[in-house]
């Protein structure tokens, strides 16, 4: 399957797949992918109509064997070094959104991290700054 993602599309891709990683996508999780699109300016001009083709997207990378090593080429690819840190930190954001993250996640945000090179300290950074956003009372 070959795409090409805008930097843009990356980012929502990182974020589908943080959601869709445990087979379901709760309305949270959804949401909150929603809200981040609709709120940074990384997304300024964005084109929304792109979203549904995204998350077919990286649904049907799913369905293979290595889908999740694909959906990292791809984002490698399409996105500029210095967003890596905020791709990490919106898989984060949506893996806290719903208010667990399970072992599917922890693993996919694992190989995000790695594969996207995010240091120690700034991942630490990011995760507590997204578990803080995140809490429930």
């Amino acid at each position: 399957m070959t795409a090409v993602l805008s930097p843009q599309d990356a980012l929502i891709a990182v974020m589908v797949g943080t959601s869709v990683v445990d087979a379901k996508q709760s309305d949270a999780e959804l949401l909150t992918i929603e809200a981040e699109i609709n709120s940074l300016p990384a997304f300024a001009n964005y084109d929304h109509s792109r979203i549904p083709g995204i998350n077919s997207l990286v649904k049907d990378l799913f369905d293979e064997d290595d889908g999740i090593d694909a959906l990292i080429g791809l984002v490698q690819e399409a996105l500029p070094e210095r967003f890596n840190e905020t791709a990490y930190a919106l898989a984060c954001d949506i893996a806290a959104a719903d208010g667990k993250v399970n072992m599917s996640e922890l693993r996919f945000l694992e190989i995000v991290r790695h594969d996207l090179k995010v240091g120690r300290l700034a991942s630490a950074a990011i995760e507590r700054g997204a578990r803080a956003r995140h809490q429930r009372f």
